[in-house]
């Protein structure tokens, strides 16, 4: 087994030792992976056509949809999020289709500008990557599209590179104010398993997910949720598609199949996800990601730095994006971190390089985990002399001493 290195560079991977201890993997995804998925992941390979897979298959297939909270049928795709990006698109758009979407951080950009490679003519309304998606902006756009031009509404819902969670109920209500009938195709990558997605009830015609974040998960797995509205639009677009071709997936999936060699130790630990899931109950995980990022905005406030999301009700519980001091790297902070701490923070990305560090706290985490990223955090602030208050990590720590159940209720209202 090849030797694994955290290090950002040759330099800092020369200079790892034994006394560092543990990694601390705190981007927000790749997350941490608990061992018990680790073990099902590792189990032998099986005949992807046995029936004993068929039987398997079936089983977690009929599963899957509870995730997104729909009935509607989930395509999995041996892949990355990015694919299953590409996989809502090619599936429900044809050439030249007008495709609305707004500009909420990095990760718009890039489905922004996938869009765009396959001919389409995006809309693409600009954004202070400081704020979600706008729902008048959006019912504006939709009440002037008097020939009904749009053919789909693509959005992110939880923006990693951000912090900053959009309402897509919002969405969904100035679509069905504006009765308009643009499919509405939600990027749920990072928001899946860590804040509330409602697939049934917010409409959503295409939810985008990914393995490696709320999942608790390995890259590895795209998923598509997909409405009955969107497989009848899948029947007429015609951008050119073929992996990514949902209907015969969904054909082979009836009988527990795939039309493709799956990955098949994915989906064992994707098995062993859900078991966990249901054992610590849906909503009590969602709950703990409440409570988890309202301390870690706690810690951010004593400290007297400043957020990167510009409206409260809009703070991701699933990361905090942290805004550097003027005059302060954000990348020389994490280098700090990483080589006194052996800890991993998230980067700025695109706008954002070198001006925010990002500290994930989804999937596979626990209170102890929270509080030891924090300690990293202000340890990395006063090395780096970084202009800072102390005692966000008392702060943080007076949160989550309170009980967990009435503490995320607190936090929720």
């Amino acid at each position: 087994m090849p030797e694994i290195q955290s290090r950002d560079s040759k330099e800092s991977m020369s200079a790892m030792s034994i006394d560092h201890g543990r990694h601390f993997l705190q981007v927000p995804g790749p997350t941490n992976v608990p061992e018990r998925v680790m073990r099902a992941i590792a189990a032998p390979t099986i005949d992807h056509r046995s029936p004993t897979f068929k039987q398997f298959a079936g089983s977690l297939l009929e599963r899957l949809p509870r995730a997104f909270r729909t009935d509607s049928p989930v395509v999995v795709f041996a892949g990355s999020g990015t694919g299953a990006w590409e996989a809502s698109l090619v599936n429900t758009c044809s050439p030249g289709d007008r495709v609305l979407m707004f500009e909420t951080g990095h990760f718009s950009m890039l489905w922004h500008d996938l869009a765009r490679r396959f001919g389409l003519d995006v809309d693409y309304v600009s954004g202070n990557w400081r704020s979600g998606v706008d729902a008048e902006i959006l019912a504006d756009k939709l009440a002037a599209d008097s020939d009904r031009q749009i053919k789909a509404v693509a959005v992110v819902h939880n923006e990693t590179s951000t912090g900053v969670t959009s309402d897509i109920g919002a969405v969904r209500r100035a679509l069905d104010d504006a009765d308009h009938p643009a499919l509405l195709l939600v990027d749920v990558i990072s928001s899946l398993g860590s804040i509330d997605v409602r697939c049934a009830d917010w409409g959503i015609d295409v939810a985008v997910g990914g393995s490696q974040k709320g999942l608790m998960l390995p890259p590895g797995l795209g998923l598509n949720a997909i409405s009955e509205k969107a497989r009848t639009a899948s029947k007429t677009a015609t951008l050119p598609r073929a992996f990514w071709d949902w209907q015969g997936i969904l054909e082979a999936n009836g009988d527990g199949l795939f039309p493709f060699t799956p990955a098949i130790n994915m989906l064992f630990g994707l098995k062993e996800a859900f078991d966990m899931f249901d054992e610590m109950g849906w909503d009590n995980v969602l709950a703990r990601h409440v409570r988890h990022g309202a301390a870690a905005r706690e810690a951010v406030a004593a400290w007297g730095l400043e957020l990167q999301p510009a409206n409260p009700s809009e703070y991701s519980d699933a990361l905090t994006v942290v805004r550097m001091p003027e005059g302060h790297s954000g990348d020389a902070l994490r280098g700090v971190i990483l080589d006194a701490y052996e800890m991993s923070l998230g980067a700025g990305l695109g706008k954002l390089a070198d001006r925010v560090f990002r500290i994930g706290h989804m999937g596979a985490f626990n209170d102890l985990m929270l509080a030891g990223s924090l300690a990293g955090v202000e340890m990395g602030l006063a090395r780096a002399r970084v202009p800072f208050r102390k005692g966000g990590v008392q702060a943080a720590l007076n949160m989550l001493a309170e009980p967990p159940t009435e503490k995320a209720r607190a936090a929720a209202e």
